[in-house]
């Protein structure tokens, strides 16, 4: 089994020391304190891994605190990465500087629901609503991993979901899934360009957290190995901690590689019978390199839209520094929004995509296409 290499040994013992928690004791009892049905479940209970702390040794955050863009640039970077979320006219930024040591945000927005989940290990930043059958679940850290990857719980039936796919893999709803809404990981500056006047997840959690420090320092390093990995597990189709694209098409994955996007900055492609544009430019800070989150390298933020705005197909390119459509000469912005020319104003449709550390990707989704020039 590899462990991090390099810098991200010391990572991985500030992980536990961080949380007091005896790793051994965590792998030998993975669902110690659970009232968990164990008998209804869809994986091996041996998959389920400690990865440090214990149940809410991680605390997620319930009723989430809310301040002004204004406030909140006092004390968030421009380039720091924040989750962008909007449903139903509404929008809202989640820090990944809070969301690091929370891992869950339970709130509503837009009238729905919804868990705004970062798993720090896959780099997977995923928002779920939180509704299932006509019931609202309240989730938690459940402080076990699988494939490296943040394993939550509700809090009602304390069965065991996977945060990569939203699936309840042990307990009595094991085999549900919830959905996934779209949103995307772009820079706090980025953001307010787009929603000017959306508030921002507030650092006053009623927790103590070194909030805007990355306890996992050096992680995001494409010569590392993922934590608590076996070799067996990992795929050789891309080096393991590349980043990836990931797209979601009802039962249909495609990877885009970083190497691949970031130079390209605008790639046209059909997924699933749809066709689809993505962006890559620059102005985000990598999450998970440097120590201090706002001076870790700029790894450019994604976008994954339709193209397709009133009914007609656009064609894009990136040139001079902008993404410009090819029709109107309308310039648009990582959020998929024209900021100038006849189309300004307009949002293109966001699809379901991430950023994911590769390993991820392609643990869950081992059937994947991986897009090649």
């Amino acid at each position: 089994m590899k462990l991090f290499s390099h810098s991200s040994i010391v990572v991985a013992l500030l992980i536990t020391a961080l949380f007091t928690w005896e790793c051994s004791d965590a792998q030998r009892l993975p669902v110690s304190g659970f009232d968990t049905n164990l008998e209804k479940r869809s994986i091996d209970l041996s998959e389920l891994i400690g990865g440090g702390p214990g149940k809410d040794g991680i605390p997620a955050i319930n009723n989430p605190n809310f301040v002004s863009q204004e406030e909140a640039a006092g004390w968030i970077d421009p380039k720091e990465p924040v989750i962008s979320l909007e449903v139903n006219g509404e929008a809202k930024a989640y820090p990944i500087q809070v969301l690091i040591w929370h891992e869950i945000a339970n709130d509503e927005i837009g009238g729905v629901p919804v868990s705004v989940t970062f798993c720090p290990l896959c780099y997977s930043a995923i928002v779920f609503d939180r509704r299932l059958d006509g019931e609202v679940y309240n989730f938690g850290v459940s402080g076990m991993l699988r494939n490296s990857d943040l394993v939550m719980f509700d809090r009602k039936t304390e069965t065991l979901w996977q945060q990569f796919s939203g699936e309840a893999i042990v307990g009595d709803l094991t085999g549900k899934q919830l959905k996934i809404l779209p949103s995307q990981l772009i820079s706090f500056e980025q953001f307010r360009e787009t929603y000017p006047n959306a508030p921002v997840l507030s650092k006053e959690t009623g927790h103590r957290r070194n909030y805007g420090e990355n306890p996992y320092a050096g992680y995001d390093d494409i010569n590392n190995s993922p934590f608590l990995m076996d070799d067996d597990q990992i795929s050789d189709k891309l080096p393991p901690m590349e980043k990836v694209v990931g797209v979601r098409s009802g039962d249909v994955q495609v990877g885009y590689p970083y190497s691949i996007t970031e130079e390209a900055k605008v790639l046209h492609d059909e997924i699933n019978g749809e066709p689809v544009v993505i962006f890559h430019l620059d102005g985000m800070a990598s999450a998970l390199d440097n120590p201090s989150i706002k001076n870790s390298r700029d790894d450019g933020a994604t976008g994954v839209f339709s193209p397709v705005v009133d009914g007609e197909k656009l064609e894009f390119e990136f040139r001079d520094g902008n993404v410009i459509d090819l029709k109107t000469e309308s310039t648009w912005n990582i959020s998929g929004k024209a900021t100038s020319g006849p189309m300004e104003g307009k949002m293109l449709e966001t699809k379901k995509f991430g950023d994911y550390f590769a390993f991820a990707w392609l643990v869950f989704y081992p059937d994947t296409k991986i897009y090649k020039q």
